[in-house]
């Protein structure tokens, strides 16, 4: 093993020896103590089997078969979750087939950062995460499973739904993905067509067009942005039956593959002999697993929040320098939009998941003997899904790249840095996703140009008042003051800026996720502006030096200037109203900052 994969290991386990056995001695508590269906007083057990038909009721009233709840984020709306409206009877199917019965304990939000872009919506999203894990547990508080399945699969949805699952540790827990829609419009010619918007030299007609062909169908999108991030992290942690996670909806093998996920889950409960509650399943090691599989694909930047938040739920605490010291042994194995011209359907068909734990366990570089859904040990995850005349089956996967533009080897990585990087200096902390950025653009040092508003770039741009080597810094975008919105729209006019010749970053205390592409950009910045971070004392002129190589970012003051400097607070109180944003304000004033999380939720 990577002496350096085993130093964080070993560092990560002693750090939370305390928070981690707190949490098995409270999950085997919930085990053992908790009020379980056969305890269940009459009038509420008949409550909770009201509404099954005959054959359920008797089921249920006998005890000794599996009850597994439905935990389902399906809306029609947004495409990579239209898929599960018909899951839930499809997964009853399946566990009525080996005596076990299904109910849909609660349905979940799932709301699309595509779709809040540059919205006064997006500023939910972040806090999305928490109401998700606060509505499923609501679900699961009934008391009436023996284990549960998760639908869900973008961006706030599965941190949310795992961030839940850990809540219910003692429960056994499948996650079901739904997978990509087909490929449609290359995502070169969706930014070439962004650009020429930008610079106005098409119209909104042609914008609307080549964004509908790039979002064209059911399933999620094929960029590697937080979505697909999150199907990699969760099938590295062994949370997705191997090979799962980029099957597209709609086909006979992903009919199977849930038909196999709901009887999976029954194979881990109690009454099985064979339990394996969530709650085991993830430890350290794992955690580790899924922190590697985000740098090796250079995966989206919000996952340096997420799992934070996923690992806290399980009583383990890491930190951006786990990520970061993982990050200089760990290499970038996979060029995904926009860290490459594939999207995630030709990654899948060069080799996919599996090919990159074959190429990591090869190097030392995953832990493999760990608890996964499929088994004890990781190699499970080197087998793919296959149907063989119908019937679901499992092979070897293959031993080398079928696309060396897309999968490299781990002897010949496309970089021997993992795609995250993280930065410091007196500005605080940031991330840096490095893997879609040339070297020569990730280190800057020019005048700052501030903005208060993300609102406010666009028309600066469309003046020329951007028009030079400039480090744009965007602040009052952290978890406290509005809820840590994603700054997609920035992206088109600051990647016109790098194609005219002129040395560009931006700076940030808010999200990018996967998206960033080939403008240098320091996220995440903590402590944000709103919390009294060195951000608030930015003036426009100022020199910033920003390094995603060294790991720099200064603001480039003298001391006993920055000492005579008040803060800039800017009224946000127009921010915090409209949209449904009053309704967050206690949360979002609790939320802690990007690098423990961005959470209101204290386990």
């Amino acid at each position: 093993m990577n002496p350096t994969l085993a130093q964080v290991t070993e560092r990560i386990i002693a750090r939370s020896a305390k928070t981690r056995a707190a949490y098995l001695a409270r999950i085997e508590s919930a085990r053992s103590k908790t009020v379980h269906r056969a305890q269940l007083a009459c009038g509420n057990l008949a409550h909770g089997f009201a509404a099954c038909d005959a054959g359920d009721k008797s089921t249920l009233k006998s005890m000794t078969h599996n009850d597994i709840a439905i935990i389902n984020a399906y809306n029609d709306m947004l495409s990579a979750h239209q898929p599960y409206e018909h899951y839930p009877a499809e997964l009853k199917q399946a566990l009525k087939s080996v005596g076990a019965i299904g109910q849909v304990a609660a349905g979940v939000p799932a709301m699309c950062d595509g779709v809040t872009q540059g919205q006064d919506g997006m500023e939910l999203s972040l806090m999305s995460r928490e109401i998700i894990a606060m509505s499923a547990a609501i679900g699961l508080s009934h008391n009436m499973f023996d284990g549960a399945l998760y639908l869900g699969i973008c961006d706030k949805i599965v941190p949310g739904l795992v961030m839940a699952a850990l809540s219910f540790g003692h429960l056994p827990s499948v996650f079901v993905p739904a997978g990509p829609m087909p490929s449609g419009l290359p995502n070169k010619e969706k930014v070439r067509v962004r650009q020429l918007y930008a610079e106005g030299k098409v119209d909104r007609q042609t914008m609307l067009e080549a964004e509908a062909a790039s979002y064209h169908s059911a399933g999620t999108c094929t960029f590697y942005g937080t979505a697909n991030s999150n199907q990699v992290v969760m099938e590295m942690m062994g949370l997705h039956l191997p090979g799962s996670s980029f099957i597209q909806p709609g086909t006979p093998l992903r009919a199977a593959l849930n038909h196999a996920a709901a009887i999976q889950v029954t194979r881990l409960t109690e009454n099985s002999g064979n339990y394996l509650p969530i709650g085991k399943l993830v430890d350290e090691k794992v955690i580790v697993n899924g922190i590697v599989a985000l740098l090796t694909t250079g995966g989206s930047t919000n996952h340096t929040m997420h799992l934070v938040a996923m690992a806290r739920a399980a009583g383990i605490i890491i930190n951006w320098d786990d990520f970061s010291e993982l990050s200089d042994v760990v290499p970038l194995l996979a060029r995904i939009y926009p860290n490459g011209p594939a999207d995630i359907n030709h990654f899948h068909a060069a080799g996919g998941v599996q090919l990159i734990i074959r190429e990591l366990l090869k190097g030392g570089l995953l832990h493999d003997q760990v608890n996964t859904i499929a088994g004890y040990g990781l190699t499970h995850y080197l087998m793919e899904p296959w149907l063989d005349e119908g019937r679901l089956a499992w092979r070897a996967s293959t031993e080398a790249t079928l696309d060396a533009d897309v999968i490299a080897s781990v002897e010949a990585p496309f970089a021997h840095h993992g795609g995250t990087k993280v930065l410091d200096g007196n500005l605080g902390r940031a991330v840096m996703k490095t893997s879609a950025v040339p070297v020569a653009n990730q280190v800057i040092e020019a005048p700052a140009i501030v903005f208060e508003s993300q609102h406010d770039v666009g028309p600066a741009f469309d003046a020329g008042l951007l028009n030079r080597d400039c480090v744009v810094v965007v602040r009052y975008q952290g978890p406290r003051a509005n809820g840590m919105p994603e700054l997609h729209k920035l992206m088109p006019p600051l990647g016109v800026l790098l194609d005219k010749g002129y040395k560009v970053a931006l700076v940030t205390d808010g999200r990018l996720s996967g998206a960033s592409g080939k403008v240098p950009s320091a996220i995440h910045v903590t402590p944000e502006a709103y919390n009294g971070g060195l951000l608030s004392k930015i003036q426009s002129g100022d020199r910033v030096r920003v390094n995603g190589v060294t790991g720099e970012l200064v603001l480039l003051v003298d001391e006993a200037e920055l000492a005579k400097r008040e803060r800039f607070i800017p009224d946000l109180s127009a921010e915090h109203i409209g949209c449904g944003r009053e309704l967050f304000s206690a949360l979002r004033n609790q939320l802690s900052g990007a690098e423990e999380g961005a959470s209101c939720i204290a386990f």
